[in-house]
């Protein structure tokens, strides 16, 4: 309790340090300006999530420096990374972040808590939630102002989620039969408690274990190196397998009520994609203005949101006119919204988590190796997204010791988020990072504030507590849109391959495929795999059934080996596209610069320039990373993927 009282102090007082550091080198009414001239400037139409009054563009017109250099191509950040938007608008845009990053944050411990045996524990499931919320919100502080420096949220992550579920549906993990009746569990049954508990904390112990490894590559720049040999035929299969390695444990949901399940669906897609651009009109005061309407793109901005719930109410309605059963061996139970009991009024209004809180972490050497698969592919995912969020924040791209720094930081998320209790890692959110692209404001002190709301929302026990009310087919809808989305975004890497190529072509179908049939096989035949040691029998079944690990290595291992030219195999494309894609940068490489002065108080030790996270200023910041030479660009698509739908 007092380290994680020490730990919020030291971010707080830091993002106090970091937003005064601003408001010094850019006073806000010349951010203001400057930002405002630099949207005043763009030829085509840019969507905000709220139009700016007179007065503003007025002030816009006078003005004409940016610190966004960009061409005229209408998709200029209004704040780039640097500026400072005036309060109101960074209060507003971190609690749409907050609610951007909602689905991850709650499906994750959802799908979790199956494994966990908790799937009748709901207040334990809140638990979870908020402790997920809380940690995100400390690395995501973290992460902005020592890691990466780019306006980029941390959260929870599938690429763990899918070894998770592996390690424990290994028979040894297993839940019990009796748990899976509700009138057979007691859930403050010691046996009950010691059930779940000896399930997380083995989870905990594997997590923070495999997480020294992206620690150890981040911090000794390896990461660079690695993902030369990393391309779109590795990325393709990975990222696409997470969200079809699922599909059991979203059918079970759907088939709940497919009625109500296909409701949600049909309300996220009308939202997300048939009245994104719909304005709604809301009322807004101004000077020049008085009391006038103004336009809110709320459809663009949180279209699963609005999908629950209407979803939500319309379960309500039915619950409380008792047209859905009662009886809870009949189809339609679970969309009931009293199904959860009583479990908002026995949460407590305030909850401090902290590390350990579930007890001592256990390691398992089988689940540390399948936690490692999906290091490395959240690793991979994250430099993608690294680049994205540059381009779309006004950012040039990220050098060698930003990437580094970031990818170590997120490996001391993992650590943190296992030692918390989250049962799951942390990552860069692709949501949160398409979302820049919406707003036009990617500065990084909304992200810090955002971070801020993070800690909050996860303190508060009756927020988590309300989000495990929301009805099973409710859930089951919103995962058909989020588990496609990250299919296709896996997929969507292809696109920089020639897939007229035979060689292409066997590589990406022969990876996918085999990644069905050998976990599918292994799952259903767990007793064949004996090589007479248990450890290694474990190690072997996490892998071998963990989709995206099978998948990813078979593309690994064939695009290094069969004979391809780099264009072919959608490197040279990969590498093009990233420098197309810089189109406006704010300023030089100083913005991944250490806070604080402590860049320029390093730069005077010569030793300095060989440490691989540290920027050296001897030579200019940037002159360490040739664009041409920047680790992987691929899993940026993945982002651009994503944002067709979640946004």
């Amino acid at each position: 309790m007092c380290c994680t009282v020490i730990c919020l102090r030291l971010f707080l007082f830091s993002l106090y340090l970091t937003i005064r550091q601003f408001y010094r080198t850019t006073p806000p009414w010349e951010s203001r300006k400057v930002a405002m001239a630099s949207r005043e400037a763009s030829n085509g139409p840019n969507i905000v999530v709220f139009d700016m009054d007179d007065n503003d563009q007025q002030r816009a017109k006078e003005t004409r420096g940016s610190s966004c250099e960009t061409k005229e191509d209408g998709n200029k950040p209004t704040y780039c990374v640097t500026d400072v938007p005036p309060w109101y608008l960074c209060i507003l845009l971190a609690i749409q972040h907050y609610l951007t990053s909602f689905g991850a944050m709650t499906s994750v411990p959802l799908i979790l808590s199956e494994g966990l045996c908790l799937q009748h524990d709901i207040l334990t499931q809140s638990q979870l939630i908020n402790t997920g919320f809380f940690a995100s919100g400390l690395i995501t502080l973290l992460q902005v102002t020592f890691g990466v420096r780019l306006p980029i949220l941390q959260g929870a992550t599938f690429a763990l989620l899918t070894p998770s579920m592996a390690m424990l549906s290994m028979p040894e993990w297993k839940c019990p039969e009796w748990t899976q009746n509700a009138s057979l569990v007691n859930t403050s049954s010691p046996l009950f408690v010691e059930v779940w508990l000896t399930r997380i904390r083995t989870l905990q112990g594997s997590i923070m274990v495999a997480s020294l490894l992206q620690i150890l590559i981040g911090f000794s720049g390896l990461v660079g190196f690695l993902m030369r040999f990393v391309g779109p035929l590795t990325i393709a299969p990975t990222v696409s397998l997470i969200g079809l390695s699922l599909y059991d444990s979203v059918g079970a949901k759907v088939g709940s009520h497919w009625g109500i399940s296909a409701m949600t669906t049909a309300l996220i897609v009308l939202f997300s994609q048939y009245l994104r651009r719909t304005p709604i009109p809301v009322p807004a005061y101004s000077r020049a203005k008085k009391l006038h309407s103004s336009k809110l793109y709320i459809f663009q901005t949180m279209p699963i949101l609005l999908g629950i719930a209407v979803s939500w109410l319309v379960c309500y309605l039915l619950t409380i006119s008792d047209v859905l059963p009662s009886d809870p061996a009949q189809y339609g139970y679970l969309a009931r919204t009293d199904v959860k009991g009583d479990v908002v009024d026995r949460a407590s209004w305030f909850t401090l988590p902290y590390p350990g809180q579930w007890g001592m972490p256990a390691v398992s050497l089988a689940g540390v190796f399948g936690m490692m698969a999906g290091i490395v592919c959240s690793m991979a995912e994250s430099v993608g997204d690294y680049h994205a969020c540059a381009r779309l924040s006004g950012a040039p791209p990220p050098p060698k010791h930003a990437i580094s720094r970031g990818i170590a930081v997120e490996g001391l998320g993992s650590l943190l988020a296992g030692g918390f209790g989250t049962g799951n890692g942390t990552t860069s959110f692709s949501e949160n990072v398409a979302a820049l692209g919406i707003t036009k404001v990617g500065s990084r002190v909304v992200i810090l504030v955002s971070g801020v709301v993070m800690i909050l929302m996860g303190m508060l026990g009756k927020i988590g507590a309300i989000f495990t009310t929301i009805p099973t087919p409710v859930m089951g809808g919103m995962f058909l849109i989020m588990f496609g989305v990250i299919t296709a975004a896996g997929v969507s890497n292809l696109q920089f391959t020639d897939m007229n190529s035979s060689r292409n072509i066997f590589v990406f179908g022969f990876s996918m495929f085999t990644a069905l049939v050998i976990p599918n096989f292994i799952t259903k035949n767990p007793d064949l795999l004996q090589t007479g040691v248990k450890e290694v029998d474990q190690v072997l079944r996490i892998l071998l059934t963990t989709n995206m690990f099978v998948g990813g290595l078979l593309g690994f291992f064939l695009d290094n080996t069969i004979p391809g030219t780099k264009r072919e195999r959608g490197l040279l494309a990969w590498d093009k596209g990233d420098l197309e894609d810089s189109a406006y940068v704010a300023g030089t490489d100083q913005v991944y610069n250490l806070p604080f002065g402590i860049t320029s108080r390093l730069s005077s030790q010569a030793w300095i320039r060989h440490v691989p996270f540290c920027p050296w200023e001897g030579n200019g910041a940037g002159d360490d990373t040739p664009q041409s030479e920047q680790p992987l660009r691929g899993t940026a698509c993945s982002v651009r993927s994503e944002v067709e739908v979640a946004t």
